[in-house]
């Protein structure tokens, strides 16, 4: 008997719904974005990813449709395992991700004295890399 394949995605996935961060009123996030890096940018407010941002989670479902700017909200996965989209510098196994370009992530900074005030905000161990596309990463 061959070592069975596990879906570690499914394992006790932890959900919040946020808005959605506007510009211009434009909604920041649209169906397109479903299933990248969200950042947090206000109060229960969520946008996607840029360089360098704190990585909240994966976006996972959006209200209504892409014309309802405003009125839509986001369920994001905020803990458990899941596939996030990379980008470079390309995070390594075991380490820690902070947000990439465009909903991506990337590999953390190394540990310095310019950390911020509330810490480092590196979040998540990587558990596998697929080439230069994707990583699944433990939420932690």
């Amino acid at each position: 008997m061959g070592i069975r394949d596990q879906n570690l995605e499914t394992i006790a996935p932890v959900l919040a719904t946020f808005k959605i961060s506007q510009t211009a009123g434009i909604d920041d996030l649209k169906d397109a974005d479903l299933g990248k890096a969200v950042t947090l940018t206000a109060n229960y407010t969520v946008a996607p990813c840029t360089s360098g941002s704190l990585l909240l989670g994966k976006l996972l479902a959006l209200t209504l449709s892409d014309a309802d700017n405003g009125g839509r909200e986001a369920t994001v996965q905020i803990g458990g395992i899941c596939r996030l989209p990379i980008s470079t510098t390309y995070p390594v196994i075991g380490n820690r991700v902070v947000g990439g370009a465009s909903g991506t992530v990337r590999q953390a900074p190394v540990l310095t004295g310019y950390d911020p005030a509330g810490g480092n905000i590196a979040r998540g161990t990587v558990l596998a890399i697929n080439g230069t596309s994707d990583c699944i990463i433990y939420l932690n």
